[in-house]
């Protein structure tokens, strides 16, 4: 019977701690009847040696040697141009690879005939998906680690306490955004005690907020006959005025926040600005607003820079967070290795890789391809 050989890289972008796969799931894809090949040192940001992965049955090689022996090639980010560059036709290529960010990776890859599944394109709509869907899991520890670093950063105490020296006000945080990663951050932040309320332009989150123990915010809904979300299960764009009047009727929850933590994206697309500069001034000094939008196209906050930290002359910190699932790499990377293992026991089957643009997950995970 055929055999499958993946091949798990070394994820070479700067500040990249995260491994497409570990160890433990290395063991469930040789129980399925896979071969793994491992790029040495793959593993090491994340806490993983390469005896690790041999004792897990998989076999730890030289680059060269991976991309010559694998029919399949893991990542965690799209290869840089020397990695994309050294794949070989036929070679199927697996990870985040956003190809509406990069189109022309994609593009090139294709051209030369090597197929791209993007788990970023898996739609969050389909129930029997769930357990692939590494953009969820990856915003779960995003939005855990957002409250974590904002509570870090922040000079005071997030609950409220009564000592010997008096009483301390417990931290108003604001989240904006309600889906995975800002549902987490609200969960995060309560358990630390903070007085949570938050926002998102989906009025059918309101019951998700409320249930976590915080406030939802009622400042602008889509007009009538609009949806609030668009294919795939994610929040649609808003238009210029929406966004403005979203803005406005936010600046004043704003301005009065101890922390702020900002989630809102567009697959693809620019975030939306949801913290100007101007209510930046009006926050407290000693405020701290963490941006997860934070990316080359943008974020949600008036110029914040992904994986760059400021703070304005008014004493208010930005923390432009855009890699925080790096920052928990171990925890990160074994989500994804799941998300992984469940896709390809939907892709594999009798030692072959099958991939059916009819079925409706694999379809849309080779979107970037077939569109």
């Amino acid at each position: 019977m055929p055999t499958v050989t993946v091949g798990v890289l070394r994820e070479r972008a700067p500040g990249e701690r995260r491994v497409a796969l570990v160890p433990e799931a290395v063991t469930l894809l040789r129980r399925a009847g896979l071969d793994v090949l491992v790029e040495t040192g793959a593993g090491s940001g994340a806490w993983f040696t390469d005896a690790d992965y041999t004792d897990a049955g998989a076999t730890v090689v030289p680059p060269d040697e991976l991309y010559d022996r694998a029919d399949l090639i893991l990542c965690v980010a799209a290869p840089d141009p020397e990695t994309a560059g050294a794949l070989r036709p036929g070679q199927t290529l697996i990870g985040l690879l956003e190809p509406l960010r990069h189109p022309a990776l994609t593009e090139e890859l294709t051209a030369r005939g090597v197929r791209t599944v993007s788990l970023d394109l898996l739609p969050r709509t389909l129930s029997r998906a769930q357990s692939m869907d590494a953009l969820t899991s990856q915003a779960n520890i995003a939005g855990y680690k957002a409250a974590l670093l904002a509570a870090d950063t922040y000079d005071r105490f997030l609950p409220m306490l009564t000592t010997a020296a008096g009483t301390m006000r417990p931290a108003q945080v604001l989240v904006l955004g309600a889906g995975v990663a800002g549902l987490q951050a609200i969960a995060t932040a309560r358990r630390l005690g903070a007085v949570v309320s938050a926002y998102d332009v989906r009025p059918a989150s309101r019951g998700e907020v409320e249930s976590l123990g915080a406030r939802f915010l009622d400042v602008q809904r889509p007009p009538d006959g609009e949806p609030d979300t668009e294919r795939g299960g994610y929040a649609r764009e808003l238009t210029a005025q929406e966004q403005r009047a979203q803005r406005e009727a936010l600046d004043t929850h704003i301005a009065r926040s101890d922390i702020v933590i900002t989630t809102a994206q567009v697959p693809g697309r620019k975030p939306p600005l949801l913290v100007t500069a101007s209510v930046l001034e009006r926050m407290r000094s000693g405020s701290v607003v963490v941006d997860l939008a934070a990316s080359e196209l943008g974020g949600n906050v008036e110029n914040s820079e992904p994986d760059k930290t400021a703070v304005l002359d008014s004493g208010v910190t930005v923390i432009g967070a855009g890699r925080l699932p790096s920052a928990m790499a171990t925890a990160a990377s074994t989500a994804y290795a799941r998300n992984l293992v469940a896709l390809l026991r939907h892709l594999v089957h009798d030692g072959e890789l099958v991939l059916d643009p009819a079925d409706e997950i694999t379809g849309a995970l080779l979107g970037g391809e077939t569109s």
